[in-house]
């Protein structure tokens, strides 16, 4: 095998982050009987995640429409 083509891989980003790994954690031990929580608290952290994602690109673009105002 050569050099070059052993080297010439490359591994993409992606994956699980975070949040699924934590969501997943929680399912597993929501299934088991170690935790008694709602659904809701098992996944929150896919919406908590999602929320703060949307809180932030809304701040994003009204920072944005502010500075387009005030250059007018």
């Amino acid at each position: 095998m050569s050099k070059s083509s052993s080297s010439s891989s490359v591994s993409a980003g992606g994956g699980v982050g975070f949040a699924g790994l934590l969501t997943i954690v929680f399912i597993v031990l929501k299934m088991t009987g170690f935790i008694s929580w709602s659904w809701w608290w098992v996944i929150s952290p896919l919406w908590i995640s999602a929320a703060l994602t949307l809180v932030i690109a809304a701040i994003a673009i009204f920072i944005l429409l502010v500075i387009a105002v005030l250059k007018a």
